[in-house]
């Protein structure tokens, strides 16, 4: 008979035991984590995760896409210079469904110059930057604006087309020169809306500082275009650029991912995860736009106006003011040849202080202490405000939003920078529809119109 080796056997047990507890463990974390994912995607999306009905777009999906371009990985945080427009979007697909960057590098449903189909048919138009190129898209999926103007007699039966020649970073005098071309070109406008204000201060400012003319197109943006060209980005900004690309192709394969997950617990990690994809990617353009060296020196194929040394705050937010009320005039002045209506917003701002009351948790996503747009719009926006008696003496269609947003107590701003979240842009499309609809309304009771 063997002499039995007890520690042996107690090692075997104890190995067996610990091995037992470890995977018991694990999978009471696992079945506890997967009804915790479950509680908090009922909680998000108010259904069974297992029965949801399947997300059709990132939106559903409950990921905060603003300011991503997924694209083909060969694209870029950079635009692509136009020889009139300074700079338009990469034509191609979009992360929104139903829309892309069209012909000309607008965020629609349709290449322009858009065709009427019948008589029945009524374009409305709308220029200006990011907001007002989020606020097209709503418009489109949410009709706020268009079912105001069917409450009017002579839009009742009629069907809407809303066109967007709006895109992040513009400013005047694009909107004006983009109206002029397109015009030129033979497209229809049944109404035209310009949402703007905030890229005239924030953005102009930023070239003063970069001693770019107020009046040359956004510094942030047609910045790497002459660098490329000029041959002139400097290594931080190539190796940051790269690291975009590759965030982005990993955000198109974890998103589609996502699409087809199996298990709750799986879908909150892959979210997060998927969110601090986002994160680095915005806080990598952030670091590109940082770290590009403009050429301005002459150097350059492409030219640009430049000043000697920037101007002073009081000077510059003046000149801004007078430049943005000669645009906005003649975009309306080229509206009423055509006899087309003009109607001009200034967007809502959360660095111009009104009496808006905004949570903690929205001060922290709103407000950044280190973004050069929160001096300009305090500066600004005084000056905009200063000058719309020259606008309205000159018969512009104008109204101030600034003060939209102040008796909605749910959170409004997506970043710190300008844009809206749904509740937003409802609330803008409803000032909106309802200004159109008592500006037409008054014209028809004078023309004697029923």
């Amino acid at each position: 008979m063997k002499p039995v080796n007890l520690p042996q056997i107690f090692n075997k047990k104890v190995m067996t035991e610990t091995l037992k507890i470890v995977v018991i463990n694990i999978l009471l974390f696992g079945a506890f984590f997967e009804l915790g994912s479950l509680g908090l995607y009922w909680l998000k999306n108010k259904q069974f995760f297992y029965t949801r009905q399947l997300a059709k777009n990132y939106k559903e999906l409950g990921i905060d896409m603003e300011g991503v371009r997924l694209g083909d990985s060969a694209d870029s945080v950079i635009e692509r210079f136009h020889p009139f427009f300074g700079y338009i979007q990469r034509s191609g697909p979009d992360f929104q469904p139903g829309f892309k960057m069209n012909n000309y590098g607008f965020l629609s449903t349709y290449d322009y110059p858009f065709l009427k189909k019948n008589k029945n048919q009524v374009i409305v138009a709308i220029f200006g930057g990011s907001v007002a190129s989020n606020l097209s898209v709503f418009e489109v999926k949410n009709k706020v604006i268009t079912n105001k103007l069917k409450e009017l007699p002579q839009f009742k039966d009629k069907e809407f087309i809303i066109l967007s020649f709006a895109t992040g970073g513009y400013k005047q005098p694009q909107q004006l020169i983009i109206l002029n071309y397109f015009l030129s070109l033979g497209q229809k406008f049944d109404i035209i809306i310009n949402v703007d204000g905030f890229n005239e201060v924030a953005l102009s400012s930023l070239n003063n500082r970069n001693n770019l003319d107020v009046t040359m197109p956004s510094f942030q943006h047609i910045s790497p275009l002459v660098n490329f060209a000029s041959h002139s980005l400097t290594p931080r900004a190539i190796e940051t650029m790269n690291r975009i690309r590759a965030n982005k192709e990993k955000l198109n394969g974890e998103i589609m991912n996502l699409f087809t997950c199996k298990f709750a617990s799986f879908y909150t990690i892959q979210s997060f995860y998927i969110q601090s994809l986002i994160n680095n990617y915005r806080q990598d353009v952030i670091k590109f736009e940082r770290d590009i060296k403009t050429n301005t020196k002459g150097k350059s194929i492409v030219q640009l106006n430049v000043v000697p040394e920037p101007l002073a705050d009081g000077v510059v937010f003046d000149k801004i003011a007078q430049h943005w009320v000669r645009s906005s005039v003649l975009m309306k002045r080229v509206s009423e040849a055509s006899q087309i209506p003009y109607f001009h917003f200034l967007q809502p701002n959360q660095y111009y202080q009104t009496k808006r009351v905004f949570s903690e948790a929205e001060k922290k996503v709103a407000f950044n202490k280190e973004t050069p747009y929160a001096d300009a719009v305090k500066l600004g926006y005084p000056k905009l405000l200063e000058n719309v008696k020259k606008l309205q003496s000159n018969g512009v269609q104008f109204f101030s939003a600034i003060n939209i947003l102040d008796d909605i107590k749910e959170p409004i701003y997506i970043d710190s920078c300008c844009h809206y979240n749904d509740l937003g842009l409802k609330a803008l499309g409803n000032y909106v529809g309802d200004s159109l609809v008592k500006v037409l309304s008054q014209n028809r009771e004078k023309t004697g119109k029923k």
